[in-house]
């Protein structure tokens, strides 16, 4: 597993992930806005709904499909530091992804949501369509801030006027030519 032992590995539950599908939901729900009125120009009102909604599940298909491919993650999962993975831990190849999201989109309405319910309840917090196709989703640690290192300047005696602190030298102090 990449040289993490599994007490380091830490799934993503239910309600974590649910909340990254509600924030892709309103990216997938903002496209489908702009498709229907690219439709609405082009089309007229009548007519468009077809398309639009073809166009709107290939984009929820593409969307996570590429996004896991390349980063592991779409904007809802990064948001809420949720990242997916092969069960060895690399990168999700391009096919595993797209079974992922068509496996994904597929149980919703055939299982009504009991796929993604069942992965909470799972031990390894894998849901349905998690298991088709070898992946899982990990929670990521919260970045620990990194101290700021502020030098420390010597402090000034009294009566003794402050050194400048640029690299030019002060006027009593003879050049060098050159």
């Amino acid at each position: 597993m990449n040289g993490a032992s599994a007490d380091a590995i830490h799934p993503a539950g239910f309600w974590i992930r649910l909340v990254a599908f509600a924030i892709d939901l309103i990216i997938i729900g903002l496209v489908q806005l702009v498709l229907r009125l690219i439709a609405a120009a082009r089309f007229g009102v009548d007519g468009s709904a077809g398309p639009v909604g073809f166009f709107t599940l290939v984009f929820a298909i593409a969307y996570p499909t590429v996004l896991h491919a390349i980063a592991g993650q779409t904007v809802g999962k990064l948001v809420a530091r949720v990242r997916v993975v092969a069960l060895d831990g690399g990168a999700v190849p391009l096919g595993a992804a797209f079974l992922r999201a068509v496996a994904f989109w597929a149980e919703l309405p055939l299982t009504l949501g009991i796929g993604q319910i069942v992965g909470g309840l799972r031990k390894d917090k894998r849901a349905f369509h998690d298991l088709l196709a070898g992946t899982r989703a990990e929670r990521l640690p919260r970045p620990t801030p990194v101290p700021r290192v502020v030098p420390a300047t010597p402090p000034a005696t009294p009566g003794e006027p402050m050194a400048p602190t640029g690299s030019l030298p002060s006027p009593s102090e003879p050049r060098a030519s050159g």
